[in-house]
């Protein structure tokens, strides 16, 4: 799985969970994770969470680190939400290394019932997708939120660990299923 950190600012509002939206905007063709900074502003037209859809949820903040995941070809919504699982408790484990007890409810982690993260997966035509935001700072958002500055992160560095630790792990999967015989 290709990695790439994203140097320049790029506000999400959601239209970039689409297929192939590393390869069109940042020529990483196949499986990749790309990371990037910039505010959060789902509007309803771009929301993919019909939960957050029926409840007119607002899904915003000033400053996010955002992870933008592709993976090909799509298998399901289950194999989606799972690896959108791993990554979400491969960061929770990063940040338990470095002395932060988070808990991890579902796809979001929390401190102290602040939220830190949002995230979501689904499944496209030619891949499977997954969004996974983190606050880097509090500001703008509508629920009560911890962000990657209270615990003191440099985030270009902190969206490096993250993205090497989760190409690895789906490498791994990836590799497993390789050599594994049919019954």
């Amino acid at each position: 799985m290709q990695t790439k950190f994203v140097e320049n600012k790029i506000n999400y509002d959601g239209s970039q969970l689409r297929p192939l939206y590393s390869y069109v905007n940042h020529k990483l063709a196949g499986d990749s994770i790309v990371a990037f900074e910039g505010s959060c502003n789902v509007s309803l037209d771009h929301m993919v969470d019909m939960e957050d859809m029926v409840v007119k949820a607002e899904i915003k903040s000033d400053h996010m680190l955002h992870f933008i995941v592709e993976m090909f070809p799509p298998v399901n919504l289950v194999a989606a939400v799972s690896l959108q699982r791993l990554l979400v408790a491969i960061t929770q484990n990063i940040l338990l290394r470095s002395g932060h007890n988070l808990q991890r409810r579902g796809d979001d982690l929390y401190w102290s019932e602040k939220k830190l993260s949002i995230s979501i997966a689904s499944c496209s035509s030619v891949s499977n997708m997954i969004h996974f935001g983190l606050n880097i700072e509090n500001k703008g958002t509508p629920v009560p939120t911890c962000c990657l500055k209270d615990f003191g992160l440099d985030t270009k560095a902190f969206a490096g660990l993250v993205m090497s630790e989760f190409s690895a792990e789906y490498s791994s999967i990836v590799e497993a299923t390789q050599k594994v015989k049919p019954l």
